[in-house]
């Protein structure tokens, strides 16, 4: 990445970063049209960050994380970074995502967490990263499906179990 690449960036996160977690302004004020521009330079930056999670984009994300943008800011379908970048096979950026705190355990409009993500897409590595940490504790007080029900569903059940007792050989803890 270049030096005008890199500043443009840079420059573009500092002044993002700041509308990162601000709500909407009511409709009350002549602030609503600043609002407004600030909520697209958050989609917009939403956008550049979810698309370096899909294309392993370590350079971006990096540079995102440094400037304190929101590792589990969420896109119009609910998607996380991690959820894109586990999909799309990126373990690398699955790494750095969680060493900056991205929550395993967030699930997107439909109920699914990076885990079943993992096992859908056959990223049998990633699921065994991402499986460290017990996220169907709760799931049937919420009507969603835990992740055996999910894998039974697409027919990866003994992919599942397979990194189950994996787990529990290496002594790492082991969810239900």
């Amino acid at each position: 990445m270049s030096i005008m690449q890199r500043t443009f960036l840079a420059s573009l996160l500092a002044f993002g970063s700041a509308f990162a977690n601000v709500a909407i302004a009511e409709e009350i004020s002549p602030a609503k049209i600043t609002a407004d521009a600030q909520m697209t330079s958050q989609q917009e930056l939403i956008q550049l960050f979810m698309a370096a999670a899909k294309t392993g984009n370590q350079e971006v994300i990096n540079e995102f994380l440094k400037h304190g943008f929101p590792v589990d800011v969420r896109n119009a379908s609910g998607f996380t970074a991690l959820m894109m970048a586990t999909y799309y096979g990126h373990q690398e950026t699955v790494t750095t995502l969680l060493k900056y705190g991205a929550d395993r355990c967030a699930r997107d409009n439909k109920g699914n967490t990076a885990l079943m993500g993992a096992l859908f897409k056959m990223e049998f590595s990633i699921a065994k990263q991402l499986r460290q940490v017990d996220c169907d504790a709760n799931v049937k007080q919420t009507g969603q499906k835990t992740t055996a029900e999910f894998a039974k569903i697409i027919g990866q059940e003994k992919q599942l179990q397979k990194i189950i007792q994996a787990q529990e050989k290496s002594g790492l803890p082991a969810q239900k």
